[in-house]
């Protein structure tokens, strides 16, 4: 199983509404995940900076970012782009980041 993390930027002042809408993340939406091997997935915001700093565990070939044709995905990223940096595609702007120390 591999680790994958990767940073994001949010809006300012939708700190609260990021955390809102997470703790009631869909049902299908969490399954998916969940189907397509995701687990351990956290979210840190710096919020010095509005950078979302996110860490997940993948068995699959893919993390959460390449779920992207997936209906279900697709249409989370439309309800989240107004709070967030996002592509063309609503998808979230994200910057994949290298592990550099790990302590199990």
């Amino acid at each position: 199983m591999k680790r994958i993390a990767f940073k994001m930027r949010l809006k300012e002042g939708f700190e609260e509404e990021y955390k809102r809408r997470h703790d009631a993340l869909w049902p299908e939406l969490r399954a998916l995940l969940k189907e397509q091997g995701i687990s351990e997935y956290s979210i840190f915001l710096d919020e010095e900076t509005n950078t979302l700093f996110a860490v997940q565990r993948v068995s699959g070939a893919d993390g959460s970012q390449d779920l992207g044709s997936n209906p279900i995905v697709r249409k989370w990223w439309r309800y989240m782009a107004d709070i967030m940096e996002t592509n063309d595609d609503f998808s979230p702007v994200t910057v994949p980041l290298r592990e550099v120390f790990y302590l199990e």
